[in-house]
């Protein structure tokens, strides 16, 4: 068993001297999963020069919060495969197809890309003009049920349109999937949505709640949502941002760019709550992109 390393002060005899640093903890927690019995590793820090009394601190707090954050992790969901944009290399451009795409802004957790030109304004333009005659108000999804409802915490107008229903939205599919490396049927049928002053949509998650009565039955369709991707349309002249409030972020709702995130699991760990700032003047237009496990019919 290999003996613990101690910092400059704690070759000092005073216990109060002796400073338990991370390299310490982590030494513990490979003797306990490697086997060895408290009073064999107990023994093996004095033999080092750790005070008794520093030494079992030491342990039971370390040996404490790691059996805490193993019980976390195994009462997690299991985390599946999620869309993956090509970042390995830390690349400005990605090719997404017909179009280059701009890489703004990358987070690992929660896993999340901004990009930009992603659509032009003639393709922002040409799909607020084709979902506008059919919008109406937002409804989100009641997971008691599996069905619909409106709510109280989103007040945006929208409507969807099927997947590839026609030759814009097919082209604009075919590049999300390229980008995301995600294959096309395996998406949601592209949603627009137009958010007037006033409107927000509060924070939540895009997944489907596990202890819902109602989540059988939409996962059915395809199973658990891994990602999304928040396309804007048209600006707002103030407000309307996108914000992740577990890490402070906020998203700027500029034409043609997006915001992509996913979450490997149903799970708030993902850090993945999100929401649409209230609109302070103009109006924010979106289109929404949900990705699903498998394909969605």
């Amino acid at each position: 068993m290999a003996k613990p390393a101690k910092s400059a002060k704690s070759q000092k005899p005073a216990a109060a001297l002796q400073t338990v640093t991370p390299a310490l903890r982590q030494w513990i927690i490979d003797q306990a999963e490697a086997g060895f019995a408290p009073d064999v590793v107990l023994k093996s820090m004095q033999a080092s020069g750790w005070t008794e009394d520093v030494a079992i601190e030491a342990m039971e707090t370390t040996l404490a919060a790691h059996l805490q954050a193993t019980q976390e992790r195994k009462l997690l969901p299991t985390a599946v495969p999620v869309p993956q944009p090509a970042l390995d290399d830390a690349p400005l451009l990605l090719d997404a197809g017909d179009r280059m795409v701009q890489v703004l802004s990358v987070m690992r957790r929660p896993h999340l890309v901004v990009f930009g030109n992603l659509l032009s304004a003639e393709e922002c333009a040409e799909l607020v003009a084709l979902a506008e005659p059919r919008l109406s108000r937002s409804l989100t999804v009641e997971t008691k049920s599996g069905g619909e409802e409106v709510h109280v915490d989103r007040t945006s107008d929208g409507m969807f349109f099927t997947r590839g229903e026609n030759p814009l939205v097919q082209r604009i599919e075919a590049r999300i999937a390229r980008l995301l490396d995600w294959p096309l049927q395996n998406g949601e049928g592209l949603q627009v949505l137009r958010y007037q002053p006033g409107a927000q949509y509060k924070p939540h998650y895009d997944y489907f709640d596990p202890q819902e009565p109602g989540t059988p039955t939409i996962l059915k369709r395809g199973g658990q949502r891994v990602a999304t991707l928040i396309m804007y349309l048209g600006e707002p002249e103030k407000g309307g941002a996108t914000i992740f409030p577990d890490v402070h972020l906020e998203v700027a709702p500029q034409r043609g760019n997006a915001v992509f995130f996913s979450y490997d699991r149903p799970h708030p760990s993902t850090q993945s709550l999100h929401g649409g700032a209230p609109v302070l003047a103009g109006e924010k237009w979106i289109a929404t992109k949900w990705l699903r496990e498998r394909e969605f019919n």
